[in-house]
């Protein structure tokens, strides 16, 4: 075997690592030698080596045995690793090192985050619907409107795309005021509309049932015969 084949061949032996693990080992509490010997254990494990002991990490590490009993420990006490007893098919218990829980602690990390972002998210959705408010009311809103929009979002858990949709009904009803916005969201919410497209194709239905009841009174007051105002046909005056 050549240098070439052989550099290949390294690049194919590869280690199954979460990327993620990588990007936030720090942020979960992980030290550079501790996220190393991690890895030590995730490569021995991927070899067949379920009790990784300190003697076989120290073989592999820059340290000696106690400094990798020490670090062990500490992986440990912090829960980014734990010892599991397995029953072999012989009947005997045997022990092995588990990195399972230092990946919950990522799980639970990247959760958080993305909760953080979700709240940050939802924020500027919200700041932007009172603006979208108040420049469609032409004037600043008052402590009673804002409350009542307070009141949409975390009574009613309207999300606030849903509450700017109804304001753009109220508007193209021309009956731009909080209690007909109100009486939107209600409706929607009875009928199950969650999402903007929803809301649209209602307000659509709703609009085209008030053109044909107009369109119906309308042929109706044509067809009526003409009055003559003032005039008693009784009296003949």
């Amino acid at each position: 075997m050549n240098d070439e084949q052989l550099t290949r061949l390294l690049m194919a032996d590869s280690l199954s690592v979460p990327g993620p693990l990588f990007d936030h080992y720090h942020e979960i509490g992980l030290t550079d030698i501790q996220m190393m010997m991690i890895l030590q254990i995730i490569r021995l494990k991927q070899e067949g080596t379920e009790f990784t002991s300190p003697e076989r990490i120290a073989a592999r590490m820059s340290m000696d045995e106690n400094h990798c009993t020490k670090v062990m420990q500490q992986l440990m006490q912090s829960h980014m690793i734990e010892m599991i007893e397995t029953r072999q098919n012989d009947g005997k218990i045997s022990e092995a090192v588990s990195v399972e829980p230092v990946y919950r602690k990522l799980a639970g990390f990247l959760i958080s985050l993305e909760q953080e972002d979700d709240q940050e998210t939802q924020k500027e959705l919200e700041g932007r619907l009172f603006e979208r408010f108040e420049q469609e009311f032409a004037r600043p809103l008052s402590p009673m409107e804002l409350e009542m929009i307070s009141m949409w979002l975390d009574d009613d858990y309207h999300h606030p795309d849903l509450i700017e949709a109804a304001l753009k009904e109220a508007v193209v009803s021309a009956r731009i005021n909080f209690r007909y916005i109100d009486r939107i969201l209600y409706d929607w919410k009875k009928k199950g509309i969650q999402s903007i497209e929803q809301a649209r194709e209602q307000g659509q239905k709703v609009r085209s049932a008030q053109r044909s009841r107009q369109t119906v009174t309308s042929a109706e007051q044509q067809r009526k015969p003409a009055q003559h105002p003032g005039y008693d046909w009784l009296k003949g005056e």
